[in-house]
């Protein structure tokens, strides 16, 4: 029988009390619950903005009321997706990596709030994750462990971690996924895209609805964890050995609990405190391992967000959810190298020509506004090596964005399906970059995994 959530559960997740799936009224509560949550956002932002207006004429600071203002719409929207959880979270995640694309008086106060959602969210009660583990592995679930500790050593999107001591002495990580997060997921992308020219003002005019739309079209995916524990199997075993990469071996699975080996490390966004030599040398092993996936194992890590990766003891590079992967046995296509480096002789023609081949061009467009939008791609690849800063994304972002500098390129550009999650690690590992402020030599990477982009490119 399904029941409602506890009054203090703070997931605002529907209740699963045992197999039988969620019924459809409890579920649509729910639904109307968690839309009336997302629909604070903008209310919030409209009431701030009008008491704003109000301290201005009443002679306090423009400024100041400018700067508090943000305050609270940040801590709004960190309170908001965080304890949603679900799409919600799943949303603030990926807005998380593109604050270095605002401006630095928008971002500021966001910073803080948003990175808190890369790697943490208020945790479910006990009652409910004991609940999903009885369901998913059996009455006697216990007697497979030594220990299991209760309280989350981390709480995401749509699952929380716990450490454990599986029943051969390992210690283990395990993944239970919220009751009722499937419904949330849909729920939530469903409101926030809906609701998508109102949130964009928060979001400090990013575009949205793109965004959302990629997370929606990934759901089933992320939904299964025994899709994931294939995937994240397969690149334990590729880089096995590896000396600069760990991805923990998993050991169990069933479609909504997975147990694998534990890593210790910290979060690779503390990166960006360390001194510069060091956080240069993690930098270029996120970047390397981006590229690495595809020719090692196959498999393309599509969710490069920081809170993904750990770093280890001597500096080695911890890599963990694997529920968003491209799976390329083939490694990345040869078109994209060799369409960057003809990019970097500065061929506009060629590289429009070879862009309209596979598929990217969509209407006529003049190729030399095509070449200056795709600078961002191309420039950190024309030295040896590229100093990443929140200020040039910012300057890439605006540029890109004012359609009288980009004379309208973006509305003739097409993404083709096989490109989508490549393009989003490509941006989103760009993003992490500059938070990171990192001087990386991003050219010797694609020459060690990109093909074709080494290879004689025609004249």
């Amino acid at each position: 029988m399904t029941t409602p959530p506890p009054a203090d559960d703070p997931s605002g997740l529907p209740f699963e009390g045992g197999a039988e799936a969620a019924e459809s009224s409890d579920l649509a509560r729910s639904a109307w619950r968690r839309g009336a949550r997302l629909a604070s956002l903008p209310l919030g932002f409209a009431g701030r903005a009008t008491l704003g207006l109000g301290k201005k004429l009443t002679g306090t600071p423009a400024e100041a009321v400018t700067e508090e203002m943000q305050r609270r719409a940040a801590d709004q929207l960190f309170r908001v997706l965080g304890e949603l959880k679900g799409g919600a979270m799943k949303f603030g995640q990926a807005l998380s990596m593109f604050e270095s694309a605002l401006p630095e008086e928008v971002a500021a106060p966001y910073r803080k709030h948003l990175s808190r959602l890369q790697d943490s969210a208020p945790p479910m009660p006990t009652s409910r994750v004991q609940s999903v583990l009885a369901r998913e592995l059996g009455g006697e679930w216990r007697s497979r462990f030594r220990s299991f500790e209760p309280r989350p050593a981390a709480a995401a999107s749509i699952g929380q971690v716990h450490r454990a001591v599986w029943e051969d002495g390992r210690k283990v990580a395990v993944k239970v996924q919220y009751p009722g997060a499937d419904e949330a997921l849909r729920s939530d992308l469903k409101q926030i895209r809906r609701m998508s020219r109102l949130i964009s003002p928060l979001a400090g005019g990013l575009d949205v609805e793109p965004l959302v739309d990629e997370l929606a079209d990934r759901i089933a995916e992320e939904l299964d964890y025994t899709i994931e524990a294939s995937s994240q199997q397969q690149a334990a075993v590729g880089f096995a050995g590896h000396p600069d990469f760990v991805v923990p071996e998993v050991i169990a699975q069933t479609s909504r609990v997975m147990v694998s080996e534990w890593l210790s490390g910290v979060p690779m966004s503390r990166a960006e405190g360390f001194e510069p030599e060091r956080r240069n040398a993690i930098a270029l092993r996120y970047v390397r391992f981006l590229f690495a996936g595809p020719s090692t194992v196959g498999l393309l890590h599509a969710d490069p967000h920081p809170g993904n990766f750990l770093i280890l003891p001597e500096d080695r590079l911890g890599v963990v959810d694997f529920g968003l992967v491209a799976r390329l046995p083939e490694g990345l296509p040869p078109a994209m190298g060799r369409i960057l480096r003809i990019a970097q002789r500065g061929d506009a023609a060629t590289v429009t020509a070879g862009l309209r081949e596979e598929g990217f061009v969509k209407a006529d467009v003049d190729p030399s506004d095509l070449l200056d939008y795709l600078s961002p791609f191309v420039e950190p690849a024309t030295v040896p090596e590229f100093q990443f800063t929140r200020d040039w994304m910012r300057e890439q972002f605006q540029r890109v964005k004012d359609p009288t500098t980009s004379n309208g390129v973006a509305t003739r550009l097409n993404l083709p399906p096989t490109y989508l999650l490549i393009h989003r690690v490509w941006l989103g590992g760009i993003a992490v970059l500059s938070q990171l402020n990192a001087r990386a030599p991003f050219a010797s990477v694609l020459e060690e995994f990109l093909p074709g982009y080494t290879e004689p490119s025609p004249n």
